[in-house]
């Protein structure tokens, strides 16, 4: 079963509550990505937006609810299935998560290897191109200590988008770099996804980041423990009467 068919809705999450033990971080989540959204996850520090992307990825599962891709339920399917739907993810963590002792593509390799049956040419030949999409090309013998933290990024990205995956997944892609390179990785991933059609959700507190590549978008309470606001960030900030969403919007600006 193919759970990633041409719908115009790509994952629903519905009911969802995420804890740790007894400690309840979210509950009663509902919202929707639709096929080619930039989706935003935000919200203030501690409010559950990392857990929500583990919940999301399979890393974690919820105390409650559903997470579903094409309409399958993918805390309710069989392992086999769970793969396959994994498979149509590409993840970026916020660290890059590169392996300092590989080269940059080694890294990107790792997946081909791993999951295909491609050749050692084939699979160099695909590593050029994924490090050419994110402007790495001819950086392909460098170590990950030898780039920038920009750099490093947009290598972990083409490590993410190794399988052509249908979602892509990124915790805090910003975080640590200058406003120039945050820029830039913001300008990739627009294009990545005008360019691939790949459906993108991130997790960023970044307020320039935010604006300019969000069309959809859930925040999170950490007050209330539940979602406060869902769409476009643009147009939560325009018709939104919660101070709570307001103040992160404006960052308290009259």
């Amino acid at each position: 079963m193919d759970c990633f068919d041409k719908k115009q809705t790509c994952i629903e999450v519905r009911d969802l509550t995420m804890a740790y033990g007894d400690f309840m971080i979210q509950h009663d989540l509902n919202f929707t990505v639709n096929r080619g959204d930039i989706f935003i996850i935000m919200g203030g520090s501690g409010c559950g937006k990392s857990t929500l992307l583990r919940n999301m990825v399979g890393l974690q599962p919820p105390a409650r609810g559903k997470v579903l891709y094409g309409g399958a339920s993918f805390w309710e399917s069989g392992p086999e299935e769970k793969k396959t739907i994994m498979r149509r993810f590409g993840v970026l963590y916020q660290s890059g998560a590169l392996w300092s002792s590989m080269t940059l593509a080694e890294n990107v390799a790792l997946p081909l290897s791993e999951y295909t049956r491609l050749s050692q040419a084939e699979i160099a030949e695909l590593v050029s191109l994924k490090l050419a999409l994110v402007g790495l090309a001819g950086f392909e013998e460098f170590y990950p200590s030898e780039i920038s933290g920009g750099m490093c990024k947009r290598a972990g990205i083409a490590r993410a988008m190794a399988l052509d995956p249908d979602i892509l997944f990124f915790d805090e892609p910003s975080a640590g770099l200058d406003p120039i390179s945050a820029r830039r990785l913001d300008e990739l991933i627009i294009e990545l996804r005008d360019s691939l059609g790949t459906t993108v959700i991130v997790v960023t507190h970044e307020l320039a980041s935010i604006f300019a590549i969000g069309n959809n978008s859930v925040f999170l309470d950490a007050e209330t423990r539940t979602m406060i606001g869902v769409g476009a960030p643009g147009e939560l900030l325009k018709e939104s009467r919660d101070p709570k969403i307001r103040r992160f919007l404006t960052r308290g600006e009259k």
